[in-house]
């Protein structure tokens, strides 16, 4: 059996139209109308990947979400109808690892599952077993980081971020560089959400996240891993 992914939206037509594609490619699926029985589905059946939409009943999207992740790293895609580029950055902020816009081509949600899957199973490019960059220690094999010794939670998005840099120092990586370095894709118009998870590493493993040492701006650019004394040139 593949993947289990929990499907929570509140159209009808339309979570059965994802989940019947889905099921056509292979995946196993679950599918719930409402935050409450989204939420309760998540705990119970541990599914590898969440399609989440924002506007939900009894419980919305962004509650879900911020439920989800004071206890799983669980991969997240949130999808949204909401034109504001705000409601996409709150969803990041909180950790979703990707974004889809309503209306969306299913061969395109497809592909960015696959894609997500890949950054949370270690897909890809294979890096070495554990790379140490100053007080930053990356762990390919445990998928797992720590900082000055302390063990720092990270998204799959975010791990997908940190160790292309790491693999690379010095590089500067442009946001779509970085969004098809990490992901596999690069799409424009997504390219900004590449802001947001940057933020969220900075404030998980930077000592001070305003004057960044490690994941710098290469203003006009993009982003690069600078040296372990904060070089920033």
């Amino acid at each position: 059996m593949g993947p289990t992914i929990l499907v929570i939206e509140d159209e009808t037509k339309l979570r059965q139209s994802v989940l019947e594609y889905l099921g056509r490619e292979g995946f196993t699926t679950l599918g719930a109308g409402d935050g409450e029985a989204g939420l309760r589905l998540a705990r119970e059946h541990s599914p590898d990947l969440i399609l989440l939409d924002l506007m939900l009943p009894s419980l919305p999207g962004l509650e879900v979400l911020r439920r989800l992740r004071g206890d799983s790293r669980v991969p997240v895609i949130v999808i949204t109808a909401r034109a504001e580029e705000a409601d996409r950055v709150v969803g990041l902020e909180l950790g979703a690892d990707d974004y889809v816009s309503k209306p969306f081509s299913l061969r395109e949600l497809t592909a960015r599952i696959r894609a997500v899957l890949r950054r949370a199973g270690g897909g890809g490019e294979e890096p070495p077993e554990r790379i140490q960059h100053g007080p930053v220690v990356i762990d390919f094999d445990r998928r797992s980081v720590e900082v000055q010794g302390r063990s720092i939670e990270l998204t799959p998005t975010e791990f997908a971020i940190l160790g292309v840099l790491i693999r690379h120092p010095g590089k500067v990586f442009s946001r779509l560089q970085l969004l098809e370095a990490a992901f596999g894709y690069a799409y424009e118009g997504y390219e900004r959400s590449v802001d947001t998870h940057v933020s969220n590493l900075r404030r998980k493993i930077e000592v001070d996240p305003s004057v960044p040492r490690f994941v710098v701006t290469v203003h006009g650019v993009g982003y690069k891993l600078a040296g372990p004394a904060g070089d920033s040139t």
